[in-house]
């Protein structure tokens, strides 16, 4: 009888010490759980975001040629289409004949004026010679007025040219007209380069919206392109963010990726909270008026060289990332 008291005082002891122990254990863990969460701050509200550009065709025409196809990683200037050139070539052509026309326009004047210039001059040097065989009795007096009428007549024919100088070259009118049609022309040249389509940056293609031998409108959307930069875009609550500054550590968990850290830093904090910088921001100023913590969008970028190959990161997966702030 007195064994079996023992051996149950026995087992009590061991339940008791267990209990003590396990109470222990889960102290110390609540104990360095608060410490830990002095150190750190965290939250799941957090996303992998990138730079995605819509790109568009800058002039109207049928697809001639299209050269990319569906997440296809492309580089800056890689011609992504082509579109059907010939009429922009037409008027560029065009236009580079109105202004070619128009600069001719001007040496035609030009030659013009220095050719009556050199005609008046002949014609000033016979005179005066006329004139003083005249005196001398040497010549007629119709010689003399013939020489007289050809100095007017050309005199009437600078004045001609001078006009015409004037409308083609110094006219002030003329040069405007001139700067005009050359803008033109330089604008047809833009045109027929933007029937090459391309890259404007690296990046992989996503939302392909384009084929050969489909018309496209100026400024429709054709795909998005995504660049291959990115970062974390996390959504801290307003008493959190009073703790972080810029330079911080953080360790970004991947929802993909569960058993990979990967190291980064805060880049910069958002001088706005998100609600504020919705299309529609709150208005507080009302009756009804309830306070809500208000998210602070932080960006955190990585610190650390991602191989593609091993960890693809995408734009939009969750992250959830942990600032060491102490």
């Amino acid at each position: 009888m007195d064994s079996e008291n023992n051996e149950i005082k026995t087992q009590n002891k061991k339940k008791k010490l267990i209990t003590v122990t396990l109470i222990v254990i889960l102290g110390i863990c609540a104990i360095l759980y608060y410490i830990n969460s002095l150190r750190y701050e965290t939250t799941d509200d957090a996303y992998i975001e990138s730079d995605l550009i819509q790109i568009a065709s800058r002039v109207s025409g049928q697809i001639e040629d299209i050269y990319i196809e569906d997440n296809q990683k492309i580089n800056e200037g890689y011609l992504i289409a082509k579109i059907d050139e010939t009429d922009y070539k037409v008027k560029l052509e065009q236009a580079q004949a109105l202004y070619e026309k128009a600069l001719y326009s001007q040496k035609v004047a030009k030659a013009k004026l220095n050719a009556v210039n050199s005609e008046i001059a002949a014609a000033k040097k016979d005179l005066d010679r006329y004139k003083n065989l005249y005196e001398a009795g040497a010549v007629s007096q119709q010689t003399l007025d013939s020489a007289q009428t050809r100095y007017d007549n050309t005199k009437a024919k600078l004045m001609s040219a001078e006009e015409d100088i004037l409308s083609t070259t110094n006219n002030k009118v003329a040069d405007a007209n001139l700067r005009v049609l050359k803008a033109q022309r330089d604008q047809a040249a833009l045109y027929l380069e933007y029937t090459n389509i391309k890259a404007p940056n690296s990046g992989t293609v996503t939302n392909k919206n384009v084929d050969k031998g489909k018309y496209v409108q100026t400024g429709q959307p054709l795909f998005t392109l995504v660049s291959d930069k990115i970062w974390v875009e996390a959504n801290f609550k307003e008493n959190q963010v009073g703790k972080m500054k810029v330079g911080q550590d953080v360790i970004i968990k991947v929802d993909a990726y569960p058993h990979k850290k990967f190291k980064g830093k805060i880049d910069s904090i958002q001088k706005a909270s998100g609600a504020k910088s919705s299309l529609f921001p709150p208005e507080n100023a009302v009756g009804s008026f309830v306070k809500i913590v208000q998210r602070i969008p932080v960006k955190i970028v990585f610190t650390e060289e991602i191989n593609p190959q091993e960890y693809n990161l995408i734009a939009g997966m969750s992250v959830e990332p942990k600032v060491r702030v102490k």
